[in-house]
């Protein structure tokens, strides 16, 4: 029999009060309400069919044993190669660990699977690339393989049953490799080279984060909620510049952190109104993780100077920390943001019963977001060479946003994540794939700006060759180009070879307020001039001043406003051009153009001490009392509320001098 309980000894294993680097937000627990929002969450993501039925759970999992399955013999048979004692070879042993969002209970319908193999240390890497590669591509479930070895971390991609997998290798410094490794263990990477740590560091990252969220089952809901809106709205992509699986769930792990009792569909809530207000010189920890100091580079501002340039930093809670969305630029950074303020806004509107779930994922509109694009488009003559001839393109693009956002005359450049595939013609061997970048150029207050990306592009293209050929991917045949295009003249090759727009512009009513480019700003006497407001303009005004340029106050919403130079008085050369000696500064400001946003150029009426045809008589000092004291205030009133610029030099002494009349008569 036991002997008394100490009344100090605690009743239950002793549980972390506190999750992460600071206490938490907010500890309440949930209400009918925040229950009742996280069913109507579920049920909206299973309209998306994102979640797998039983049977392909174990499908999955079959997967992953088979492949093991298949790796510990190859081990075996690389130590009866090697000549090594039978002991060794009956030891030898291997594992295969699933890691990624298969791991963390998060992966969705027909994603794939990334997978560590973990071999002794006689292996060489050279060896799971060759050798190993060959015994995958001979096994009759294996197709679509490939070796991607100059990758950031290593990989052998492949289609096993159906399913896809990633395979990364790293090698121990031991003879055999247990059942029961533990990897978690900071020991296991002292002496290992830099390309293997980086491959433990999957499986080591994910089970430090399942490890440091209050509620396992919370935790997954709202990583499936943020992964399907981030891929939906285009921003779910490491590898072209946005954020990858591991950075989205370290965000929303810091969320379950922060709020330990909230449920799913709060923690999505809190999600998206935290990261709206985050102060991005801070970075996303979720542990404080200390240098082992293996002589491994571990990502530190204070030490290490390039790590404060950073724009976005979610760091890793493994050892050796790194940050995970050193990809992200300044172009993808401000998309990312964006994106998490409408979802902030959406998650308002479902809180007050303004609007369901489904709204938060509803795809944005490409193609109607921008004007210029860059075209990119890459080709080969056989489909052998066009899986890896796209893969290294692919790889490269974040590199072209990162030239033409160096470019001054581009403010932004946005990759449209999704490619485009050419038409293949009468089943002949090889194709095209483009990629998309839509641009936001910077206005320098002239509208016939004229840009000039060629240098830029031809830059970029450049360097895909010179890598291509150093790394001995280049075959003949394969080809990559860029180009400029307006949105006008986005089109794709269709199966059946015609071409159809990429974008066809929406209807418009019509609008009376529309700026046009005629050729000359005279009407014939008596006809109303077309495609001006005729609207904002007095009768009178308009009978008497044909002469004149009247700008509409409310400017179209296709016009910019900036730039622009406020108009002059309708009348006010007519009625004072014999009256009023103009100085010449203004007098020259009159044969200064406009421009609309199409770039065409608006000149101004000419001087008016010069009668043109079909003009009325200037107006008699009876026709002046009768405009001088109304028009002016017409015209004040019309122009304050417009954007246009403030009143210029030459309209201001108009105005001084109209009013010198009015207070003679």
């Amino acid at each position: 029999m036991s002997g008394p309980r100490n009344s100090q000894d605690p009743l239950f294993p002793e549980i972390p009060k506190t999750y992460g680097i600071t206490g938490p937000i907010s500890e309440d627990l949930p209400e009918e309400e925040d229950l009742m929002q996280t069913r109507k969450l579920s049920e909206s993501l299973k309209a998306y069919d994102i979640f797998e039925d039983d049977l392909q759970l174990r499908h999955r999992e079959n997967v992953v044993k088979r492949l093991e399955s298949v790796y510990k013999d190859w081990l075996k048979e690389m130590c009866k190669e090697m000549n090594l004692p039978e002991v060794v070879t009956d030891n030898v042993g291997g594992k295969i660990f699933p890691f990624g969002s298969f791991h963390l209970g998060a992966h969705t319908k027909g994603a794939d699977i990334d997978a560590l193999c973990v071999g002794p240390g006689f292996l060489e890497r050279k060896d799971f690339f060759t050798s190993f590669y060959e015994k995958l591509k001979a096994q009759k479930e294996v197709t679509e393989i490939q070796a991607v070895e100059e990758a950031f971390v290593p990989v052998i991609k492949l289609c096993y049953d159906g399913t896809e997998v990633d395979l990364v290798f790293a090698r121990l410094l031991q003879r055999s490799i247990p059942d029961n490794l533990k990897v978690c263990n900071d020991e296991l990477l002292k002496n290992l080279d830099k390309l293997c740590v980086r491959s433990l560091n999957g499986y080591r990252v994910t089970e430090e984060i399942l490890s440091l969220v209050p509620n396992v089952y919370n935790f997954r809901l709202a990583l499936r909620t943020i992964k399907l809106w981030a891929k939906r709205r285009n921003i779910y992509s490491n590898k072209l510049g946005f954020l990858g699986g591991v950075s989205w769930a370290i965000l929303v792990a810091r969320i379950c952190q922060l709020f330990p009792n909230a449920t799913g569909s709060t923690l999505v809530t809190k999600f998206f109104k935290v990261y709206s207000m985050w102060v991005w010189s801070v970075p996303v920890c979720l542990r404080e993780v200390k240098d082992c100091r293996y002589n491994l580079p571990f990502w530190d501002p204070r030490v290490n100077p390039s790590d404060r340039c950073h724009i976005m930093p979610i760091i890793t809670p493994a050892y050796p920390q790194q940050n995970t969305s050193y990809n992200v630029s300044p172009s993808t950074f401000t998309i990312i943001m964006e994106e998490i303020k409408r979802g902030h806004a959406i998650a308002q509107e479902i809180q007050q019963g303004k609007a369901t779930w489904s709204k938060l994922f509803e795809t944005p509109e490409f193609f109607e977001k921008y004007q210029h694009y860059v075209l990119l488009k890459a080709t080969s003559t056989t489909d052998k060479q066009h899986i890896g001839w796209t893969s290294l393109v692919e790889s490269k693009i974040r590199l072209l946003v990162g030239i033409l956002e160096r470019n001054v005359n581009i403010s932004l450049a946005h990759i449209n994540l999704q490619m485009f595939p050419g038409p293949r013609k009468n089943n002949i061997e090889g194709g095209s794939t483009s990629w998309l970048i839509g641009l936001v150029l910077n206005s320098d207050g002239s509208k016939n700006q004229k840009i000039d990306l060629t240098s830029d592009l031809l830059s970029f293209t450049d360097a895909i060759y010179t890598q291509a050929k150093t790394s001995e991917v280049y075959e003949e045949g394969m080809t990559v180009s860029a180009m400029y295009m307006q949105r006008e003249n986005l089109c794709w090759q269709m199966p059946d070879g015609s071409r159809k727009k990429v974008f066809s512009p929406k209807p418009q009513p019509a609008v009376s307020h529309q700026i046009s480019a005629p050729a000359s700003h005279t009407a014939p006497d008596g006809a109303k001039r077309k495609g001006w407001p005729q609207s904002e303009m007095p009768a009178k005004k308009l009978k008497n001043d044909k002469e004149s340029v009247s700008v509409s106050t409310a400017t179209p919403s296709s016009v910019t406003p900036q730039a622009t130079k406020r108009p002059r008085s309708p009348c006010s050369e007519a009625s004072t051009s014999k009256r009023i000696k103009l100085d010449p500064e203004p007098q020259e400001e009159t044969k200064s153009t406009c421009h609309d946003e199409s770039g065409v150029s608006l000149s101004k009426s000419p001087s008016p001490s010069k009668k043109r045809p079909g003009t009325p008589e200037l107006e008699t000092p009876t026709k002046k009392t009768r405009y001088d004291l109304n028009q002016p205030t017409v015209e004040l009133s019309d122009q304050l509320p417009s954007p246009a610029k403030p009143v210029s030099v030459k309209k201001g002494s108009i105005k001084l001098h109209l009013i010198r009349y009015s207070t003679e008569l």
